[in-house]
This record gives structure tokens, sequence and C-alpha cells, in this order.
């Protein structure tokens, strides 16, 4: 097709010093599991939240090291003059200070930090499985989307195949006279908005392509061969059950439910401003002066320092009521996540039954257009119908299929997007970890507990940053992706 050449040879030639040059595209054959794995391989969200997920580890690390002694030293050395030291005995100084310090009673500060630290690490484990269960549903729709595109590129080939037949039909009747030259015309007309509806269906295919494919982490022009087609595959499903099941499960709802818990754990910390801080020290200390023999003073201390702000101008009271309302507008946004769960949970399965109703309702209207487009076309050679009755019917069937796969499409796709609402686990299942939590498990022992394979159990961590993916080639040796299609259909 030399206007896709055309179009490619643009486009290299915009691009050709910031790619790759290869002899020719990679062509990969896979299926919806492995496009998913690709996608939890390689997806930069998933690693932005692994690495988000290690970061609040080392900040909880952080946290509980705030109780550890500290160890500090200082030194100074000053050499002295002027008229004020003209008699001195000495013309140096020097002093060293070490210093071991321990919070003893911090008013509760110290262990809501920690506190709030150890349900941030639990909100970051919920957000990789929140982030892994949205690529999940992203890849799969991306990956059905191709399919559609796909039966429509054989939807569209098919009605101009048949249009193109009528056509020549219509040409040999005009020949011997049978016919009117409007009804070539029509014919024409109508196979050239046929064949525009194939050429945006294969563009569309193409653009589906490639969005899998940067979706997945592969090069935007590698050729994919996807091994499934859309089925039907009955789900007996129940609304009231599949909500119950998201609002116990859904990371959406455990996320707010730990911001709650942050929000009264900083209520807790600004108590301590109410609360005295004691702290324990002790300090070596040596001093000394020089000039031809040392005047060395050396000494330590130890013992318990003790603060409280008794008035503090009301600081701390309006701490404590800022934390009062960020609590109520947590969990106000905990009561509107789970408002909002069973609004999508609802909105996907009734996208999913008025789907499964059109399935069957359009396959019944695909083999009534097909009865229908034959007997248009008997009466037509018999001189008992019009041309345009015929078109009419190829129309009509036309559009029959693309809604039988549309329906498909949209089946499947409501189908994610319920797993996606219930909380369908990935690598943990969220309410076990919830509870594990809630029972005093750490995190990598709540993970351990709610993982649903032994490879899932293991903590995530951040790793390197992959190099982007740049498209390898787009010469005119290889093909688009939907030349393959065209390639497999006419065979």
């Amino acid at each position: 097709m030399n206007y896709k050449k055309l179009s490619k040879l643009i486009i290299s030639g915009l691009i050709a010093l910031s790619i790759n040059s290869v002899e020719a595209a990679d062509i990969v054959d896979l299926n919806l599991d492995e496009s998913v794995q690709r996608a939890f391989a390689n997806n930069r969200t998933i690693k932005q939240a692994a690495a988000n997920r290690e970061a609040a580890y080392w900040s909880l690390s952080a946290a509980r090291r705030q109780a550890n002694p500290k160890v500090s030293w200082e030194g100074s050395g000053q050499k002295v003059g002027g008229k004020y030291y003209r008699n001195s005995s000495y013309n140096r100084t020097f002093s060293n200070t070490a210093s071991v310090t321990m919070p003893v009673y911090t008013g509760g500060q110290l262990e809501e930090q920690r506190e709030t630290a150890r349900l941030e690490l639990n909100t970051a484990d919920i957000t990789l499985e929140q982030t892994l269960q949205e690529v999940r549903a992203t890849a799969t729709t991306l990956y059905y989307y191709v399919l559609e595109c796909r039966n429509e590129i054989e939807v569209q080939q098919e009605a101009v195949t048949t249009l193109q037949t009528h056509l020549d039909n219509v040409n040999a009747q005009f020949r011997v006279g049978t016919v009117a030259k409007s009804d070539v015309l029509a014919s024409q007309v109508q196979l050239a908005e046929s064949q525009q509806a194939l050429v945006n269906a294969q563009n569309n295919f193409d653009n589906a392509i490639a969005d899998l494919c940067n979706y997945i982490g592969l090069p935007a022009d590698t050729i994919l061969r996807p091994r499934d087609t859309l089925t039907y595959t009955k789900y007996n499903l129940n609304l009231e059950n599949c909500t119950k099941y998201a609002l116990e499960n859904s990371p959406a709802c455990a996320i707010a439910d730990y911001a709650v818990r942050e929000a009264e754990s900083a209520k807790r910390s600004a108590k301590s401003g109410y609360r005295p801080t004691v702290n324990a020290s002790i300090n070596k200390n040596i001093n000394g002066r020089r000039e031809g023999h040392n005047d060395i003073t050396d000494y330590w201390t130890a013992g318990l320092s003790a603060s409280w702000n008794i008035f503090d101008g009301g600081v701390t009271s309006s701490q404590v009521k800022q934390t009062e309302a960020a609590i109520i507008r947590a969990q106000e946004n905990a009561a509107a996540a789970r408002e909002s769960v069973q609004v999508s949970v609802q909105k996907a399965f009734l996208d999913l039954y008025a789907a499964e109703k059109n399935i069957s309702t359009t396959k019944i209207a695909v083999d009534r257009a097909e009865e229908d487009y034959k007997i248009a076309q008997v009466r037509y050679a018999a001189g008992v119908d019009t041309n345009l009755a015929v078109m009419d019917a190829q129309e009509k069937l036309t559009d029959a299929r693309s809604n039988y796969y549309t329906a498909l499409y949209r089946y499947n796709v409501a189908k994610a997007d319920l797993d996606q609402a219930m909380g369908i686990p990935v690598s943990i299942n969220v309410n076990q970890y919830v509870q594990a939590q809630q029972n005093g498990k750490t995190a990598a022992e709540a993970r351990e507990e709610a993982a649903i394979t032994d490879e899932d159990a293991k903590v995530p961590t951040a790793g390197e940053v992959a190099p982007v993916v740049t498209i390898s080639n787009l010469d005119l040796a290889s093909p688009l992706p939907s030349e393959s299609v065209e390639g497999e259909l006419t065979r």
C-alpha cells in the first residue's frame, strides 16, 4: 500500500538521527497473559511504586533510630595574642568535648513518628498492589482493543470484498444493458466509502499496537501478533457479593483507612507538646592552655535534662485542633472512597450485563443480516429489486458484524474493569495484609502472609532505571502491524 510506505518514509526521515537502524522490526507473538506479564516487568509506574515502597521502608528505619543514643564530638583550638596577653604564660588554647545523648521521654512524639512511618510503609505496600491491579486492567483493555481493531479490519475487508464482487456484477449487467449507469456509480461510491473505512480500521489497529507496545515496554514499531480472539465466557456474578468483596479488598479503601490512622497518629504526636521532654547525656571535656607547659582541665559530666513548655502561647493547642480537622478530612475521604468503590463496581457490573445481552442480540442480527443480504442479491439479479436495496442490506450486514465484535470487546473490558473495582489481587490479598498488620505483623511479615505466590512474598526493591525504549526501525522493508493482518486475511 503506497500511501503507507510514503508515510513511513517521511517519518523515518524525520527521526533518523535519533533511532537505531536494524534490518527489520521485531515480530512478537503473545497472548493476554503474556502481555500482562510484560507490563508487570516493564511498566514504569510499577517501578515508581516499588521505589516509593523502598523509600517508605528507609523512612521507617530512620524513625526507629531517632531513639538510639547519639555520639558527638566537638573540638577547637585557638592562638591568642594582643596586649592583654603579652605577659600571659600561654598563647594557645584548646578544648574537646565528647557527648553521648539519648532521649528518655518525649511525650510520645518519637513513638508516634515511628507509628506514622509504619503506616506509610503499609500504605506503600497497598499502593504497589493497587498499581499492579491498575496495570493489569489497562494492559488487558489495550490488548482487547487490539483484538477489536483486528476484528474491525476483518469486517471492513469483508465489506470491501463483497462490494467489489457486487460492483463487478453490476458492471457486467450494465455492459449488457440490464441496469442503469446510476447503479454502477452508486456501487462505486459505496465501495470507495468502504475502502475508506478499511483504511481507518487499519490505522486504528496500528495505533492500538503502538499503545500496547508502549505500555508493556516494547518498541512502538514491533509487529505484535495476538494469539487470542474475543470470546464470550459466562460469568455467574452477583452485584451484592461483588460489592461486599470490593469493600473488603479494594486497595483504595485500605489506603484511605491508613490515611485516617496516620491522621490520628499525628494528633497524638501533636499532643506531646503538652508534656515534658527528658534527655540523658554523658559529656567528656578536655580544655587546656599551652606555652612551654600544659595546663589541662579534664572532667566529665553525666545526668538528665528536662524541659517543659508550660505555656507556649497556644501553639500546641492550635496544632491539635489542626490534626483533629485533618482526621475528619481523612474520615470523609475514607467514606468517599467506599462510595466510589461501590459505584465503580456497579457501573462495571451493569456494563458487563448490558454487553452480555448485546452479544446475543447482535449475533442474531448478524445471522439475519447475512440472510437479508443474500435475498437482496438474488432479487436484484432477478430484476425485482433495486441496487439501493442491495447496498442497504450490505451496510446493515457490516454494521451488525461490527456491533457484534464491539459487544464482545465491551463485555471483556467490563470484566477487566470489574476485577479492578473489586480488588482482585495480583501479588497480595489486601484484606489479609491489613488483618496481619493489625495483628502486630511487620510489613514484611504481613506481605508474606498475604502473598499470592512465594515469589510475591519477597519484599520488592527499586532497581536501576531501564533505558528508554526507542523505535528501532521504520524503513521500507518493515511492514506496519495492519499489513501483517491484511496478509493473514488475504491468504
